[in-house]
């Protein structure tokens, strides 16, 4: 890619692989070098011809490189920044992977690299962790969230959004506390709020435990993000405190007076809450579930190519099997499959499984 020779990555782990294997895909002619707190993750990617550098990198190569994706743990990152900088070509671009942006946006003010500095956030990802796990399309047609600060040349900065788009993500640009604020409300309460929840149901079980007997449909597709790691969600409730707090505080609001109403009986108002949701959910891309026994969905990797959603569907049909719902996911930060797809049966559901198999696809079932 023009301008773009040379790029670097401290840290390989899920996210970080992912990208590096991405990159390796669409552009063979970019060099790719990088460091990570474990030398074996480094000799793992040399191995599969990965990078280009069989031990861990200087910070000094890192720094002349055109583009440096810090992938590490956010207090890692903030220190290698400041060894960076030491070393940095002016027209070299730094950027992050981290779901959190405001902190190290105020490590980069603090340092002076505000000039050099574009944030990222790809939303895609798993439970999984670690280089093994990383895969050359998890980024495809997943949001890829960019925020530059005000002083970026603009044509870093659409460097940047081509390069990303050239990777088949979805760039969008967005101010860092707008960020941090956005992503409190569609990721990070909902995980509070899932952790609380299970917590809830523990605590009020019996000793025979049946309530986690029973625990089906909603319960297990609104608390499956609990699964998630706790070391992760620990430090991004503590990076992004100050938003997740207000947000909760919104949150114990509303349920506030959803009580109230129940606890008067109030019908009006009680169905009014759930109409406002069903109606809001409902125009989400992908179809609101409704009961997990009448949901039969899963989800499917998909290389983006011309026609690739149009041959799985003339799989299906060809072999009799109607398609309820497909759609590509784009938010995809704690979802495998790029493609889910709905069927209307049990039927349907495990034969389009097994032939998508006999086909190469790679399946998701939850």
């Amino acid at each position: 890619m023009e301008n773009i020779n040379k790029i670097g990555f401290i840290g390989l782990g899920l996210i970080g692989g992912s990208l590096a294997k991405t990159i390796k895909r669409k552009h063979e002619d970019i060099e790719i070098i990088a460091s990570s707190g474990h030398a074996s993750t480094v000799s793992a990617a040399y191995e599969m011809g990965l990078i280009s550098n069989s031990t861990p990198a200087t910070i000094k190569e890192l720094a002349m490189c055109d583009i440096v994706f810090l992938c590490a743990p956010v207090q890692q990152n903030t220190e290698y920044l400041e060894e960076i900088k030491k070393y940095i070509k002016p027209e070299c671009i730094l950027s992050d992977v981290g779901s959190v942006k405001n902190d190290i946006h105020y490590v980069v003010k603090k340092l002076g690299l505000t000039a050099n500095f574009i944030g990222g956030h790809p939303m895609a990802g798993s439970e999984k962790t670690g280089l093994s796990n990383a895969n050359a399309y998890l980024l495809e047609n997943a949001y890829y969230i960019l925020t530059p600060e005000a002083d970026v040349p603009e044509n870093m900065t659409k460097k940047m959004f081509d390069f990303i788009k050239g990777l088949d993500s979805i760039p969008l640009i967005l101010d860092p506390d707008e960020h941090d604020f956005d992503t409190a409300a569609i990721s990070h309460l909902p995980h509070v709020v899932s952790a609380a929840l299970v917590n809830l149901v523990e605590q009020s079980d019996n000793a025979e435990e049946t309530m986690k007997a029973i625990a089906a449909g909603g319960f297990k597709d609104i608390t499956r993000i609990s699964s998630s790691s706790p070391v992760m969600w620990q430090e991004i409730c503590l990076t992004n405190s100050k938003k997740i707090v207000s947000l909760i505080d919104k949150y114990v609001e509303s349920l506030n007076d959803i009580r109230d109403h129940i606890d008067a009986c109030d019908g009006q108002e009680i169905i009014h809450f759930f109409e406002s949701a069903k109606n809001y959910r409902d125009s989400f891309n992908i179809t609101t579930k409704k009961n997990r026994r009448n949901v039969f969905e899963f989800y499917c990797d998909l290389i983006d190519e011309a026609g690739g959603i149009a041959t799985i569907a003339t799989i299906l049909s060809t072999n009799g099997i109607s398609i309820k719902n497909i759609g590509i996911v784009h938010n995809r930060e704690f979802e495998e499959g790029v493609l889910l797809i709905e069927l209307y049966d049990n039927d349907a559901y495990t034969k389009s499984i097994d032939l998508l198999k006999k086909h190469h696809y790679n399946i998701h079932e939850r």
